[in-house]
């Protein structure tokens, strides 16, 4: 029965150290059912080549601590489905609390430019686009392969965005676009804490989505540094920040980019979260 599988699973994994509900997760996916019939169904039996095909799965994460969305190639974010790789990183709750944001403080017909700093899968830009159906939406990478991932994902969400391949705001300064509001979730952990991140994580996530240099501020900076030679400067810019970040950063803001007014929001568990930046002469230079 369903209920005896679910039962075996969650004992291996408390066994070894990992989540249990990822037993959830992986045996819903393996019965291609909804929330509601996963639940109602668990006095069911189930076939035999699903419970080793689920089986072979948790045997799989306890060993390697692969994350249950490459074993799944898909994760949600903001209620929809998206695609995700091992060149791309997994989306957090935190990154959901971002866009919430944005939706929220721009009205819907809202003609901006935005652009999405290190797209990934492109969950942030392509949340966007299907918000903001007026306005011109950007995602750039560094990562060819990432980028391959959100072209997919846009194709399947049917939304339209321009992906452009890049260190952050480098295409833009070659092409020399017009963007409204810069939105970014860059890598900000610090190198020096590598050994204590999760195998799931460490072993896993593209470094280049989760390091940066200078104790995890250095791709702020230069974003920063890049915003300063556009031609025209974003009337805003959003950043997701580690929880312990928020003063160095607003440091860094007076030192590149003095015309900004910051602030700085809270998610859910009250931590510092997100940074706003809004550009203050009215006139952009």
């Amino acid at each position: 029965m369903q209920i005896e599988v679910l039962n075996w699973a969650f004992s291996i994994l408390k066994e070894h150290n990992r989540e249990e509900n990822i037993a959830n997760i992986l045996l819903k996916h393996h019965l291609g059912c909804s929330n509601s019939e996963f639940y109602m169904n668990m006095r069911e039996f189930i076939e035999e080549k699903i419970i080793t095909n689920f089986k072979k799965d948790i045997h799989e994460h306890i060993k390697t601590g692969v994350p249950v969305q490459h074993l799944l190639g898909y994760e949600y974010f903001y209620g929809e489905k998206f695609k995700v790789s091992e060149h791309t990183l997994i989306p957090r709750p935190e990154t959901e609390e971002l866009v919430d944001l944005l939706i929220k403080t721009y009205p819907e017909e809202t003609t901006n430019s935005f652009i999405d700093l290190g797209t990934g899968s492109g969950i942030i830009a392509i949340t966007l686009a299907k918000h903001f159906k007026k306005a011109r939406i950007y995602g750039s990478d560094i990562s060819k392969e990432a980028l391959l991932v959100a072209k997919e994902n846009a194709k399947k969400h049917k939304v339209d965005v321009h992906f452009i391949e890049g260190d952050f705001l480098e295409p833009v300064i070659k092409q020399d676009l017009k963007i409204d509001v810069v939105v970014s979730n860059p890598p900000y952990i610090d190198y020096a804490d590598l050994p204590s991140l999760s195998d799931t994580v460490r072993d896993f996530d593209p470094h280049q989505a989760l390091f940066a240099d200078n104790q995890g501020l250095g791709a702020y900076e230069v974003i920063m540094q890049q915003i300063q030679q556009l031609n025209e400067s974003p009337k805003e810019v959003y950043f997701e920040i580690g929880y312990e970040q928020a003063e160095a950063l607003i440091n860094l803001y007076a030192k590149h980019l003095p015309n900004y007014h910051v602030t700085v929001k809270k998610d859910i568990n009250e931590k510092d979260r997100i940074l706003i930046a809004r550009y203050l002469q009215g006139e952009v230079k």
